[in-house]
């Protein structure tokens, strides 16, 4: 698959909408889907749905559409989620206590097996099925069950020496809600959420709105 196709951004963050309508389709016993209906449930441009669907491979029939449980199994494999992803998160505060809490991890295979934190007074206790470790465990807990990702959820003050560790640990992906800029190694791989970058579209969009209404 060309590099171009893979760094479609856009699209890729697309894909879990298209899995997720999918999924309830498949719930409900339906075989199949068109383009239109996918852009009318997204609310975006048919052209936009094909170019989408394209980047995974699969083909769909004329005036039939696609094969839905095919186009689950298409997306998934594109995105990586056809087996399960080994996970740790770092950071059992509120916002790591609800990424622990939502449910659709599942359907993508991504699987959080150990929840670690340095407060005495969160370690020891459960989370959603999950016994919150001292993140001095690590070591220990990635010897015997080493993970693929780290989820970092913890202050912006203490990200980088969690980072660090992680690295240290032979950790290749981070997956980092923190609102810092982490330095990592160039083999190491880091995805940065910032909460904040969603409510500044919705204010952007708030503000042209009231500015074309006046």
């Amino acid at each position: 698959m060309r590099q171009d196709k893979i760094l479609n951004i856009p699209a890729i963050r697309r894909m879990p909408t298209y899995l997720h309508k999918l999924l309830k389709m498949q719930a409900e016993g339906k075989v199949s889907v068109s383009s239109t209906e996918l852009a009318e449930y997204m609310n975006i441009e048919l052209i936009v749905v094909r170019k989408d669907i394209s980047l995974t491979g699969i083909s769909g029939q004329r005036r039939i559409g696609y094969d839905v449980n095919e186009l689950i199994t298409y997306i998934k494999n594109y995105l990586g989620w056809q087996d399960t992803i080994p996970a740790v998160l770092i950071g059992a505060g509120s916002l790591g206590t609800a990424l622990l809490g939502y449910n659709d991890f599942e359907l993508y295979g991504f699987n959080i097996s150990h929840v670690f934190d340095s407060d005495p007074e969160k370690i020891g206790k459960e989370l959603y099925g999950r016994t919150v470790r001292s993140v001095e465990d690590m070591k220990i807990c990635f010897a015997a069950n080493p993970p693929e990702i780290a989820v970092i959820c913890v202050s912006n003050s203490a990200a980088q020496q969690i980072a660090d560790k992680l690295v240290e640990l032979g950790i290749r992906y981070i997956w980092n809600f923190a609102n810092v800029s982490l330095k990592v190694p160039p083999h190491v791989v880091v995805q940065r959420e910032v909460i904040a970058g969603g409510l500044a579209m919705l204010a952007v969009k708030r503000k042209q709105n009231n500015a074309v209404n006046r």
